[in-house]
């Protein structure tokens, strides 16, 4: 009767589980192909090792990082518990094979029983804290299906009662072999001797009856809840980017516009057209809401949360699913198409444009959900199939296809930042030449903007007070394409991308110093996807290796207190973080203030993801967000690494009418008025 009951419950749970398991395979693969989603193996492993197995993403909120870390490993511990469960329908002295009773495994198991049941009521608490603010936009639960988190606790906690209620009666009714090492076991058993021998070995019967169903009933409800990360996790972040999920945006196969047909589609404009790795991410999202309490656009009231975007998504994603798994083709029976538009119908242009593709969602979320794929596979649908797009983003585009730059100040004006200087920068005409070691990439801002231009004079000579050979393009640089691409203009970005290698390779080129980030990103870690490779190195980096080698030696101290702007594009996309503190940090007198929000973490400063050229209507200005943070630490100086945040944070002393007490400077213009040639 005991194993019948079990067997039967397992086997009704298990099909129902697997029914669903199957319907959600069907749905994620009937997403587009994503090309290159398993290359670098050992890259891979290590995330599942670090990300999942270690929990690092987690413990970036340290108390309910510590909670989850302990109730996920536990849960793979309690595995065995499992085993044994099943075993005891068919006998009360089973063992796992070759493992047996040992008393480590005993320990083990009663430990983490009791530990997770300390983290339920530590997640219980943080709920509780949480709930009268859940419905203010501060709180990162806000939009999260809370009642449903609830339930999973309790479920959790069901398991592990029943699991120690049915242990405690079976060491009194005799079939426990583990010894005192499993000490909460035989606690239980210390409460329950007083019934007797035949109670205890019913309520064994009945509670491990009751284990069984509850791990049953746990497992049907994960695979029908958000909780299904569970599962979906480790299987997103096995295929997310390697060596990290934010990275180079996919490159849309090369587009040639004489071969675009009717039936050629760029980008996503209904659910079907995302990537089958973007549909994963839906159904894996755990609605936490760490990518929304980080987010700069939800935080200074845009409607833009990374967080409900994804669990929108998710919704249209089940909501089309007939369609999708019958392969309707998207039209009713009348003939007109049945897919919603994921822009308007699914996510709203407002909640589209806002974004600046900072990185911070993708930076927070412990499984790897690559938000701004996805917000840019929409944004090439807007922009190339429907060209619907911001008006004043627009008239950069055209400034970029017709003049070489954002702003449409054309190729004549690249090198006038050069007037002034008392030596001359090599121009390369033909190739760079042997005596060069370096291309120096300017980049539109540097060249353009009379604040960046100070930055890159700073720059440049500072490169040849310490010997450092190198040349510039001058005219014949142009766009990389960043506020193209971003835009959601994949041909453009391509059109520039393919005039630049051009350029680059002709003049055979092979290590550039850049001093935009946007650049630096750009050329060194999505050009390769079309055929230019290059050693990029940011002006940052290679100002710190000349001091650290002797190069440039100091002359006088610095004594203000400078706090340091970390720009998205170097700080978190691509790691480049100590490089800028070592540049400061080697200034005498100088005295560093950290925000709050800094490195990795950092906040951005609005320009980003094309914003710069965009209208900023809704809610408060990121810049001044991000230029209140930074007045807030008192420092006389706020110092930053990039012409687009040195532009933001400028605007914003300027609007504070702080400019006449804290200056804004990039680090090369610091090191300028510190530093002398050796």
């Amino acid at each position: 009767m005991e194993v019948g009951i079990g067997i039967a419950v397992t086997v009704l749970a298990l099909a129902i589980a697997a029914r669903r398991i199957f319907w959600l395979g069907r749905l994620v693969r009937s997403g587009r192909s994503a090309p290159d989603r398993l290359k670098g193996v050992f890259g891979h492993v290590r995330a599942e090792a670090t990300d999942v197995i270690a929990q690092r993403k987690l413990f970036k909120r340290t108390v309910p990082g510590v909670a989850h870390a302990i109730t996920f490993w536990g849960f793979i511990i309690l595995l065995f518990t499992i085993i044994e469960a099943y075993g005891n329908l068919f006998s009360n002295n089973f063992a796992i094979p070759v493992i047996g009773h040992t008393a480590v495994l005993g320990f083990l198991e009663d430990f983490f029983a009791v530990i997770i049941l300390i983290a339920i009521l530590v997640f219980s608490v943080i709920r509780l804290r949480e709930a009268p603010a859940k419905k203010e936009r501060a709180s990162r639960f806000y939009g999260s299906h809370t009642k449903a988190a609830w339930f999973v606790l309790l479920m959790i906690a069901l398991v592990l009662i029943t699991l120690l209620g049915y242990r405690g009666a079976q060491v009194n009714a005799g079939g426990f072999s583990y010894g005192w090492w499993a000490f909460a076991s035989h606690l239980v058993a210390r409460a329950l001797v007083g019934l007797g021998h035949s109670a205890n070995r019913t309520i064994e019967v009945v509670l491990l009856e009751l284990n069984i169903a509850a791990i049953m009933g746990f497992l049907i409800f994960v695979v029908y809840s958000k909780h299904l990360h569970i599962f979906a996790a480790p299987l997103n972040v096995a295929f997310s980017r390697r060596p990290r999920a934010l990275g180079p945006l996919a490159t849309t196969p090369n587009i040639d516009l004489e071969e675009v047909s009717e039936d050629t589609v760029f980008g996503a404009g209904t659910i079907e057209q995302l990537s089958w790795k973007q549909l994963l991410d839906l159904v894996t999202c755990t609605e936490c809401g760490r990518c929304q309490a980080v987010c700069p656009a939800w935080n200074t009231g845009k409607p833009l949360s990374p967080k409900l975007l994804i669990m929108s998504l998710r919704d249209n994603l089940f909501a089309s699913s007939s369609r999708l798994l019958t392969g309707g083709g998207g039209s009713d029976a009348s003939g007109e198409s049945s897919a919603s538009a994921l822009v308007p119908d699914v996510i709203s242009p407002d909640i589209l444009w806002s974004c600046t593709t900072c990185g911070a969602c993708v930076e927070e979320c412990p499984v790897d959900i690559e938000h701004i794929d996805a917000i840019v596979d929409m944004r090439r649908y807007e922009v190339l199939m429907e060209s619907r797009f911001p008006t004043e983003a627009g008239t950069m585009l055209r400034n970029i296809e017709n003049r070489g730059d954002p702003w449409g100040l054309g190729a004549s004006g690249r090198g006038e930042w050069m007037k002034g200087l008392d030596f001359e920068i090599p121009v390369v005409k033909d190739k760079l030449g042997e005596e060069i070691e370096y291309l120096y990439w300017v980049g539109c801002a540097g060249a353009l903007d009379e604040r960046a231009r100070k930055a890159t004079q700073a720059t440049v000579r500072l490169l040849y007070s310490a010997g450092v050979r190198f040349a510039i393009l001058a005219e014949r640089e142009s766009c990389t394409g960043d506020p193209a691409r971003r835009l959601g203009n994949e041909y453009l970005f391509q059109t520039q991308t393919r005039k630049n290698i051009e350029v680059l390779d002709e003049a055979e080129i092979k290590k550039i110093i850049v001093s935009c980030p946007h650049c630096f990103n750009t050329i060194a870690r999505e050009y390769p996807a079309l055929g230019g490779n290059y050693e990029v190195i940011h002006h940052s980096q290679l100002l710190a290796d000349l001091v650290a080698n002797g190069r440039i030696t100091m002359d006088h101290n610095f004594d203000v207190s400078v706090t340091y702007h970390d720009p998205c594009y170097l700080a978190r996309h691509n790691r480049v973080i100590n490089k800028p503190r070592s540049l400061l940090e080697n200034i005498p007198g100088i005295k560093i203030i950290e925000m709050d929000r800094c490195k990795e973490r950092g906040f951005c400063c609005g320009a980003g993801g094309s914003r710069m050229w965009m209208e900023e209507n809704i809610g408060k200005r990121i810049n001044l967000e991000r230029t209140d943070e930074a007045l807030a630490t008192g420092a006389d100086v706020i110092a930053t690494a990039c012409p687009y945040c040195l532009i933001m944070i400028d605007d914003g002393i300027k609007e504070r009418q702080q400019a006449d007490e804290v200056r804004v400077l990039d680090i090369s213009q610091i090191a300028q008025e510190t530093l002398s040639p050796s």
